[in-house]
């Protein structure tokens, strides 16, 4: 059974820190493209950071320069680091894993962690 679990997800002010964490368990971490999307309230879900197999990360345009996505293979967790939080950041944080199987692109997702910032 696969889960990603989020945690870290709070209330802060603008200007803030935050770090994300996403534990991930029944799958092979290593193999899987990592991803962090969110999704406010009455807004589509967008990608906010990617980090592949082999470390290759990439960003949304707005988040670029503020947020750091980075993976622990070891601990199969990924995370995402964000610094100078803006109340447009406040959304559903959710975890994403991504592989191909057998030819088959597989996706899973975490329940969702919520961030907050207030102006």
């Amino acid at each position: 059974q696969v889960q990603l679990v989020e945690s870290g997800g709070d209330l802060v002010q603008a200007g803030g820190s935050l770090r994300l964490s996403c534990a991930a368990s029944g799958i092979i971490f290593s193999l899987n493209t990592m991803g962090w999307y969110r999704q406010a309230s009455g807004k589509q879900r967008e990608l906010v950071a990617v980090i592949t197999s082999g470390d290759t990360s990439n960003y949304a345009d707005s988040v670029r320069g503020r947020f750091t996505i980075s993976r622990d293979n070891a601990k199969n967790t990924v995370y995402l680091q964000m610094n100078s939080l803006k109340p447009e950041d406040t959304a559903v944080y959710y975890c994403n894993a991504q592989s191909v199987y057998r030819g088959s692109l597989r996706i899973y997702w975490g329940q969702g962690t919520q961030v907050t910032v207030s102006s």
